[in-house]
């Protein structure tokens, strides 16, 4: 072999290595600041991440916001509910949701405790972003909230907020239904809810769902359904009408007999919006396409198990974080893992892990404008 070509052939291999090197951005995890549990993050326009988990008594607790310019140090927290005590913990996916709407408007939804029992609970920030407004519950008819909800807010002043309860005068899961309320003046009043999507797939009581609207406007949302107890397939729901009308399809099936708590997560990329849930104990994501399916056969994290309360981040080059909790209980704490895919659905790079999920908590991933990634546990 010449001298020439092994340089060659050295060079080609460098190149490779800086090329993979470049392709795996560093992947940070901490802990939420305060100590706080059940940490949710979004970052806005600016590349300013917010953030908002909660604190005390996981029956009758509060919610905190921060926010962080870095995406590492974050402001002193300030308190979201004016009630106190009127959130709620236990069960993990009854948590607060968080969306940043026009001109960086701060909106928060959450499930109230037993001292606001039944609520759906928003507020928002004021505009000096010193305080929160007092919290309303937007609940009139559709009582019997249970899992948590979801709250997606877009570029037009609108806002929107989700939960799952019975149909009026019925019982049961196959009466749930996913129901919304809209606000068209950001999020100053917002009209009586409606069912989002009148399909009887009922709606698995103790789950969580989530809603997501992109840079177009349109919004999504997923959700578990409770067809004869035992179908808790995730339907996915689209809407390109500013929730005027939703399409729906199953995109993951799971015949099981029990209410499994789980929740969803959704991510904006250069490319894709993707989705990300739990099926059979694993976590599944994928990219959603226009017919509200999702692209291929949705990617299987198959190492671990009990794989729960996925979080998904994407970075300015487009490379996807999937980050989910293993080990989780009624009750008790357990680990999180986490793994970087391309465009391509390849891993990038090796996954990664720590211990110390605190009970009752969930994690949060969000990237850094140099395009690495967080995750708070």
């Amino acid at each position: 072999m010449s001298r020439c070509f092994q340089a060659a052939a050295l060079l080609m291999v460098c190149s490779a290595s800086l090329i993979a090197s470049s392709l795996s951005p560093r992947v940070e995890m901490r802990r939420v600041p305060d100590g706080g549990i059940q940490p949710q993050t979004v970052v806005d326009e600016g590349g300013a991440v917010h953030l908002v988990y909660f604190k005390g008594n996981p029956a009758e607790g509060d919610l905190f916001y921060a926010r962080s310019k870095d995406g590492l140090t974050f402001s002193a927290p300030v308190r979201v509910n004016s009630v106190s005590g009127s959130a709620i913990a236990i069960g993990n996916i009854r948590g607060a949701r968080i969306a940043v709407g026009r001109g960086g408007q701060v909106y928060i939804a959450w499930n109230g405790s037993s001292r606001t029992a039944g609520a759906m609970l928003f507020t928002r920030i004021n505009e000096a972003g010193t305080a929160f407004e007092p919290q309303r519950n937007l609940i009139h008819s559709a009582l019997g909230i249970d899992g948590g909800g979801g709250i997606a807010a877009d570029q037009g002043g609108r806002v929107y907020v989700f939960w799952h309860a019975p149909l009026p005068g019925r019982q049961g899961e196959e009466y749930r239904r996913v129901w919304v309320a809209r606000s068209d003046d950001d999020g100053k009043t917002f009209q009586p809810e409606r069912v989002a999507w009148d399909q009887a797939t009922g709606a698995c009581g103790c789950c969580s769902l989530n809603a997501y609207a992109d840079r177009t406007g349109t919004l999504y949302v997923l959700f578990r359904s409770a067809q004869a107890a035992v179908h808790r397939d995730m339907y996915l729901l689209q809407s390109k009408d500013h929730g005027a009308t939703f399409s729906g399809s199953d995109v993951s099936k799971w015949d099981v007999g029990y209410c499994v708590m789980s929740t969803e997560a959704f991510a904006n990329g250069p490319r894709n919006i993707f989705a990300a849930w739990e099926t059979e104990k694993k976590v599944h994501f994928g990219a959603i396409k226009p017919d509200s399916s999702i692209a291929g056969d949705a990617t299987v994290l198959t190492a671990g198990t009990n794989q729960k309360y996925p979080a998904l981040a994407v970075n300015r080059e487009g490379l996807l974080l999937v980050s989910w909790t293993e080990g989780m209980g009624w009750k008790r704490g357990g680990s999180l893992h986490w793994q970087v895919f391309d465009n391509a659905g390849r891993r990038v790079g090796e996954p990664g892990s720590a211990d110390g999920v605190p009970a009752w908590s969930l994690v949060a991933a969000y990237s850094q404008r140099n395009g690495n990634f967080v995750v708070l546990y």
